[in-house]
């Protein structure tokens, strides 16, 4: 239990803390809760590299944080989560310690199904396997810092869709954008128990978050029925904010909490939302809020990472 709730910015999750002198990677950092995150960290001393596939995206938070005085520096670099190509070339660029990695970068509901060159269904290999890539390829930074921390971003869409096993790329059953984005999501949260389970003795924790509902780019690939049906949009095409919408710097705090707050220190392999650590429930169509057992799974987080690995070549 944190002293934090739903309505916790991530700016006052660190107020009073100084993290100067560490260094934090954020993917998907030019935009939305990413921006946020970034406001956040950087704000309170890191230094923050903004990992995103256009790096002149991030031109102007990093201009409106060089502004403020005491922020610490961020930096951008291009990584493209579906290329494996440029994940490893981000990984092989970066030297030295790295503090916190944030896997905030993702897609969703993506309309008809598409996959990579590798054959991977596209929101699994952007939101999941671009993810593990970088983990992977960056664990000796990891290792190299201090108590270093792994947060994967996810969304409570992971309580109705486990991991499918036997057709993860909907290669014979039918195609679902919202059924393939679930999946990703709890591929999320099985990525930060497969790093929580392999990498304690590094002093690498790692856990996931899920932000809540906010107008970001992320929906960009819903149409105009599904918004009005959230009720985030009116039939002509105006936003709407329903009352259970966080903000951005709202939706950044649980990140924001597990990447870098005290309170949590020492804590992995966890699933959090609205800044409090989220009961465990079975999850399916129907599910209460939580985190479902399946996303939790040792045994899933397991086979996801071997199914995983033989993709970095």
């Amino acid at each position: 239990m944190t002293e934090f709730d739903a309505r916790t910015t991530a700016a006052q999750i660190l107020a009073g803390v100084d993290l100067t002198g560490r260094r934090m990677i954020v993917t998907g950092g030019a935009s939305g809760i990413g921006a946020e995150t970034v406001r956040a960290l950087a704000g309170a001393g890191a230094e923050v590299t903004v990992a995103t596939r256009e790096p002149a995206d991030a031109k102007p938070i990093i201009d409106e944080i060089t502004a403020q005085s005491g922020a610490g520096r961020v930096l951008a670099s291009r990584l493209d989560l579906a290329d494996l190509d440029s994940v490893a070339a981000f990984a092989d660029g970066w030297t030295g310690p790295l503090d916190a990695l944030v896997a905030n970068a993702g897609i969703m509901a993506l309309p008809t199904r598409q996959t990579t060159a590798a054959g991977w269904e596209l929101q699994l290999a952007t939101n999941y396997l671009g993810h593990f890539a970088l983990v992977y390829g960056l664990h000796k930074a990891l290792a190299a810092a201090d108590g270093a921390r792994v947060v994967t971003v996810s969304s409570g869409a992971h309580l109705a869709w486990p991991m499918d096993f036997d057709d993860p790329h909907f290669a014979r059953r039918p195609y679902a954008g919202w059924a393939a984005y679930g999946q990703s999501k709890t591929a999320d949260v099985l990525l930060a128990v497969g790093v929580a389970q392999r990498w304690a003795a590094d002093g690498i924790t790692a856990n996931a978050v899920a932000p809540g509902s906010i107008h970001t780019k992320l929906q960009r690939h819903l149409d105009r029925a599904t918004m009005v049906g959230f009720g985030a949009m009116t039939e002509t095409g105006e936003l709407l904010v329903p009352a259970h919408f966080k903000t951005p710097a709202e939706g950044a705090s649980a990140t924001v909490l597990v990447a870098a707050s005290p309170t949590v220190e020492g804590v992995t392999g966890r699933y959090f939302e609205d800044n409090r650590e989220s009961p465990v429930v079975p999850g399916g169509p129907n599910s209460t809020p939580g985190v479902a057992a399946h996303a939790l799974d040792p045994e899933a987080a397991d086979r996801l990472w071997e199914l995983a690995l033989p993709n970095l070549g």
